[in-house]
């Protein structure tokens, strides 16, 4: 069930992309940028929607519930669930690191300790 709605989320998606980038924008003419055009025809008369905007709108829809629905089926998965959850009932138990075998000649902590006969007066 999981795998059909993907394949439609993803379909409302490519559908969704392709009539954005095929509708021409309102204002989309240079000489509106520039106030060549009227200011009161930027937004338009709302008027009758013409199929490509229904078309996109049907698409946003499907998408925003295809949405929805794979969130709720993520959130409340039998198998596996969260991570975290996963993580807290599981007993991990770090394994011990083993010393190195050659220990180095001086720490930096050693090489920085000064005794007062060491300071020069």
């Amino acid at each position: 069930m999981e795998k059909f709605v993907l394949v439609i989320h993803v379909i409302a998606a490519l559908g969704v992309i392709t009539l954005v980038l095929l509708q021409h924008g309102k204002g989309a003419d240079m000489g509106a940028s520039f106030g060549a055009g009227a200011s009161g025809s930027l937004f338009g008369v709302s008027g009758s929607a013409n199929f490509m905007s229904r078309a996109t709108a049907a698409f946003v829809v499907v998408f925003f519930a295809t949405s929805l629905t794979l969130a709720y089926m993520a959130s409340h998965k039998e198998s596996g669930g969260s991570v975290i959850k996963a993580s807290a009932t599981q007993n991990v138990t770090p394994k011990a690191v083993d010393a190195p075998a050659i220990a180095p000649a001086s720490t930096p902590a050693e090489a920085n300790t000064t005794t007062t006969q060491d300071i020069p007066k």
